[in-house]
């Protein structure tokens, strides 16, 4: 651990200096984000992987500052350069772009104006005209001329080169016009070629100017990509005029002569030419930056609570696939997800607009009827691509006349058809088509939208704003952060977690989770925790981060349906010995009565351990098996159907969170078009962040404020309009 590192950490972070390093130290000994914020909480304080994630992300940083730091040293050093004051402004630095400042000057450059000026041995004459207030420069001139420098004219432009180029390069003068450019600097976009821009998606951009200051993140995106598309012209404009009067005022001061005539020269070019250009630049990188983080936060915030959706246990589910000309695809699984029976019908239409063959789609919904029937199906899962809420509406009738309760579930299919087509897919079921493949994926994202999401390609699921032009190497990331902590928080049954899921627990890999599927194959289920020991390759190291995350229904140990870690078994067995019951007990109302009146903190000072242990024992022995996706809201459960022509003004909705981003939220209520509630449309309240609102899956009761037919547009508010 680097004492300097950690340092600038702490002065960084608001966390306990002494946690933050206890958790640098876990992270060095290998120990798994999850794992710590699981079970390690009392050398941490209950951090969370959020905030773990927050001191590893920020220390990985300002190690790569300390390391940049010492190349610069060594290289400024190298050419004899290094100053005692040099060495402490590069130490003192605090960021990266500090460090680039102090060592522009130093850095090796192709030959410039400036350098030419050097040769021809007029750097005396530069730094003359700097320190002499003088009115005869041209005498002064006349000294430096040779075969290079014929007159003093060419001499005195050399000497303005020279300072120019030393202006242009210096660190505070850079900082104050890049502290000035960020706080009054303003972001101007034009119209360029608005012949490319088809469906108008950039008119807002055309004639745009705001404060960078007051940006959001959306808009900097959308620009960009407005401009790199050729459709916008872009550019930040500041007070020139008073960034000059700052330089004259520090170079210059009150002097006035001929000789500052050309000091001034020096550094409105400096100012113009390397200054502001490269300011500006910086500035916009800065914001792109900032905007794509903030980016890639709203996607993996968005994407956990996709994750986390409440599964639907225990039901036999039919999912569809709608489509047109080549019908719906049907699939039909138990309640362990496992596939059972296929079909095809065609209840609509070959091509949209045409009239449907009534015969075929009275044969369709004999055909439905048929399968709900046999099969049981509680419920049915609609696809929401091509011919969705054609297919919803039929549906709607078929149900009508069924005499038992089948509800139907719009979910959302994105990269449904990316996992179809893919390897995954392909293995389990080979002898399927894609949209076959779709139908089983679409019932299995209802019944457990974790386990089936793991398998797709999180970019595709589409739940960000402006996904595909985010750096890939940190959008990659974010989501395998994402998913480790959504895998890690509901945890997997380990015999019959897939491989996808295995990969995410804590201490495993892609090896290690294969080696765990064959040894179920060649020995049978795991009848314990301990077992995973003899699986290849599975070390103690990988065992002690995995066990708490993998757990056993059904096996010789009760214990190992919880998330009571292995190695505080000896813990919790004393403490159901302490209270006078068995392991049997677990999760009935015999153990939870006596643990409701059990005093933690007085058991956890008499057999000095840490409160929070045996809380989280007491809450695993109270509930075992428990999945924490349980608390958060069911699917919005449907039997008829509504369509955008039904929609009026001051209607009030039920509706499923789609996706929220920067500016607001768009909810599926039931059309064809998610309607969306704008930011200042959330609540009451100043709302600033949209997410601390709402969240994708969530279930909300909104308003219809407006419907543009024509544009397909749905305005919604969760603001009571009749309060």
């Amino acid at each position: 651990m680097d004492k300097k590192v950690l340092k600038l950490t702490n002065a960084e972070l608001k966390y306990n200096p002494k946690k933050i390093e206890k958790v640098i130290e876990l992270l060095e000994e290998g120990n798994t984000i999850p794992f710590i914020a699981r079970y390690r909480k009392e050398l941490t304080g209950s951090l969370d992987e959020v905030q773990l994630r927050e001191i590893q992300v920020t220390y990985q940083r300002n190690e790569k500052i300390e390391i940049r730091k010492s190349e610069v040293l060594k290289k400024i050093s190298e050419q004899n350069k290094l100053t005692e004051d040099i060495r402490n402004k590069i130490n003192n630095a605090s960021t990266l772009q500090e460090v680039e400042d102090i060592y522009l000057p130093y850095k090796k450059k192709r030959k410039t104006k400036a350098q030419k000026a050097v040769a021809n041995g007029l750097e005396p004459l530069a730094k003359w005209l700097l320190r002499v207030n003088s009115d005869a420069p041209m005498v002064e001139a006349k000294k430096y001329l040779n075969k290079e420098v014929p007159d003093e004219e060419v001499a005195l432009n050399g000497a303005v080169d020279i300072l120019a180029e030393a202006f242009g390069e210096e660190a505070q003068l850079r900082d104050w016009v890049r502290k000035q450019m960020s706080r009054k600097g303003v972001l101007i976009a034009k119209e360029k070629d608005s012949e490319k821009d088809e469906n108008g998606t950039y008119e807002d951009y055309y004639d745009f100017e705001q404060v960078v200051s007051k940006l959001t993140s959306y808009r900097i995106l959308a620009i960009n990509r407005g401009e790199k598309e050729g459709i916008l012209r872009v550019k930040i404009n500041t007070d020139d005029d008073y960034a000059l009067r700052y330089l004259h005022s520090r170079i210059i001061g009150s002097k006035k002569s001929t000789s500052n005539d050309y000091v001034e020269r020096a550094y409105t070019e400096a100012y113009k030419k390397f200054i502001k250009p490269a300011i500006e630049r910086e500035l916009r990188a800065t914001l792109t930056e900032k905007a794509e983080n903030e980016a890639i936060k709203v996607f993996g915030e968005n994407l956990y609570n996709l994750l986390m959706q409440a599964p639907l246990k225990n039901k036999i589910i039919l999912g569809m696939d709608p489509a047109f000309r080549t019908g719906c695809k049907l699939a039909i699984i138990d309640e362990t997800g496992k596939f059972l029976v296929k079909d095809v019908i065609y209840p609509h239409e070959k091509h949209k607009g045409e009239k449907p063959n009534s015969e075929l789609r009275k044969e369709a919904a004999e055909k439905l009827e048929t399968l709900i029937n046999r099969y049981n199906v509680d419920m049915i899962a609609i696809g929401n691509g091509t011919a969705s809420r054609e297919s919803e509406k039929f549906v709607a009738e078929v149900l009508k006349k069924i005499d038992k309760e089948v509800y139907y579930v719009i979910v959302n299919e994105s990269g449904a058809s990316v996992y179809s087509a893919s390897e995954v897919a392909r293995d389990e079921f080979p002898d399927f088509n894609v949209e076959e493949r779709s139908a089983v994926s679409i019932a299995r994202r209802l019944q457990d939208p974790l386990a089936e999401l793991i398998k797709i390609n999180p970019e595709s699921i589409g739940v960000g704003q402006y996904q595909h032009d985010l750096p890939q190497k940190q959008l990659d990331s974010e989501v395998e952060a994402t998913v480790e902590t959504a895998v890690n928080k509901v945890g997997v049954n380990l015999n019959t977690a897939s491989i996808q899921l295995l990969t995410y627990i804590s201490g495993l890999n892609k090896t290690t989770a294969q080696n765990i599927i064959l040894y179920r194959e060649e020995n049978g289920k795991f009848q314990n925790r301990k077992e995973l020991k003899k699986v290849p390759r599975l070390g103690p190291k990988a065992y002690e981060q995995a066990a708490g995350f993998l757990r056993i229904i059904d096996g010789n140990e009760s214990l190992d349906n919880t998330d009571i870690h292995p190695e505080s078994y000896p813990l919790a067995e004393k403490l159901i010995k302490d209270l006078g019951i068995t392991k049997e007990d677990m999760g009935t109302n015999t153990i939870n009565d006596k643990l409701a009146k059990f005093n933690v903190e007085r058991y956890a000072l008499d057999n000095e351990l840490e409160v929070i242990t045996v809380k989280d024992i007491v809450k695993s022995l109270m509930k075992p098996g428990r999945d924490g996706r349980e608390s958060m809201p069911m699917p919005l459960l449907k039997s008829d159907i509504l369509k955008i022509e039904d929609l009026k003004a001051g209607m009030q909705l039920e509706g499923t969170v789609r996706n929220v981003v920067d500016f607001g939220a768009f909810v599926d209520i039931g059309v064809k078009q998610d309607g969306l509630v704008h930011l200042s449309k959330l609540s009451k309240k100043y709302v600033s962040n949209p997410r601390d609102i709402v969240a994708v899956g969530q279930i909300v009761t909104v308003w219809v404020e407006d419907v543009n037919l024509n544009r397909k547009r749905i305005q919604l508010t969760m603001v009571n309009p009749n309060e």
